[in-house]
């Protein structure tokens, strides 16, 4: 499988990698050793827009890409699951730094889990007409969770989209490897729409 690392971004001083979409990371392999996880998102609303309520989820998945039963759906209604759990249910977009985060214990990953995916989707999008067009500076990051230092990030360009749900990122296990995969993939759904793609 070819390894694309992306381009580092401006800020050396920790070296974050900057993931442009379709790059994969090489997650253990990079990071010999490494067990728990944070992934963080965040983003910022247009100025003038009505506040946004932006929900991150996450599907764990079979190796049919199905996720087989709704325990396996980390969303804000089913926020910890085995080796994974949600935090914060940010309502607006306000603030600096992360606006909700999903801690991975990889350990502890089911191992007939072979891929978590990543959605972020706008609650009730359709009756606020609101879209990912209307949100600025949007992305995630991944974080080793013991020493807090930043893995990668993924900047989401949605100038104009309308898109109401977005397929992030997900991780996958590869011959024993943990790989983190940018995707960027937006959708017209909410996410009832995006979980009937792996059901």
């Amino acid at each position: 499988m070819g390894i694309n690392l992306g381009n580092f971004g401006n800020n050396t001083s920790n070296n974050t990698l900057n993931l442009n979409k379709n790059d994969i990371l090489d997650l253990t392999k990079k990071n010999p050793g490494l067990k728990k996880v944070t992934l963080g998102a965040g983003w910022d609303i247009a100025s003038g827009a009505n506040d946004f309520d932006i929900d991150i989820a996450a599907f764990l998945l079979d190796a049919n890409d199905k996720f087989n039963t709704v325990s396996n759906v980390i969303f804000f209604n089913n926020k910890v699951g085995q080796g994974i759990e949600l935090s914060g249910d940010n309502r607006t977009g306000q603030g600096e730094g992360d606006d909700e985060t999903i801690s991975i214990d990889l350990s502890l990953i089911d191992s007939s889990i072979q891929k978590i995916v990543f959605v972020v989707s706008i609650h009730e999008a359709q009756s606020k007409r609101q879209t990912f067009g209307m949100i600025n500076n949007s992305y995630v990051r991944l974080v080793d969770t013991l020493n807090n230092k930043e893995l990668c990030r993924f900047n989401l360009k949605s100038d104009g989209s309308t898109a109401t749900s977005v397929i992030f990122a997900n991780l996958y296990r590869d011959f024993g490897e943990w790989q983190f995969k940018a995707i960027g993939e937006g959708k017209i759904a909410d996410l009832n729409g995006v979980l009937a793609l792996f059901s």
